[in-house]
């Protein structure tokens, strides 16, 4: 009998034990602290800081168009310098505004950058884009300034040659071919009948 009792006792302190663990385990609501229960506070965003801009930036700054442009679709964008910082420009589409800087091109078109909103605006000879690399697509297209607008007339009535027919050979230039290579300073005829 003293081994049953033994064996009970035991067994009720393994039960007692499974108990009291199950009871402190996750699915048990406890009591915890105020504090402990809020949300820590949202952590602010540190201000972006500018990019320090080049001599080449500051170069491809001077020759941005500012100024209200009408764009397709009837809208307008509005590209002002920002008098705080040199070389920075504030851009206005609708009710959406954007801070741009200077970026080289390879191409020589003038790029503007927002990189915190993902737009880019291109100024070419006669247009002006703004395109936006989040949404992959342009926001305003067609977008001129009075001098754009000259250019784009000029390119109506006298337009760029096209990049995939070859460029007319000068009259002066076809009249001087021979067909032959040899230099006929250096090299006079002998027999009075050119040969190649």
């Amino acid at each position: 009998m003293a081994q049953t009792q033994t064996s009970t006792t035991a067994w009720t302190a393994l039960v007692l034990g499974a108990v009291l663990a199950l009871s402190s385990g996750p699915g048990m609501a406890q009591s915890k602290p105020k504090a402990l229960l809020r949300k820590p506070a949202p952590m602010a965003m540190p201000a972006p800081v500018d990019p320090v801009l080049t001599e080449r930036d500051l170069d491809v700054a001077a020759r941005v168009h500012v100024g209200t442009f009408p764009c397709d679709l009837g809208s307008t964008v509005r590209l002002e310098s920002d008098t705080q910082a040199n070389g920075f420009f504030h851009l206005h589409l609708n009710k959406d505004r954007y801070r741009l800087h200077p970026v080289e091109s390879r191409t020589g078109a003038i790029r503007l950058e927002d990189p915190l909103q993902g737009v880019v605006w291109i100024q070419l000879g006669n247009k002006s884009m703004l395109m936006s690399q989040k949404l992959g697509r342009r926001l305003a297209d067609e977008c001129m300034g009075e001098q754009q607008r000259q250019v784009a007339e000029a390119l109506k009535t006298n337009p760029a040659p096209s990049l995939f027919e070859p460029l007319p050979t000068p009259p002066a230039a076809a009249a001087t071919t021979t067909g032959c290579n040899r230099n006929p300073e250096s090299q006079p005829l002998t027999s009075g009948v050119e040969t190649c």
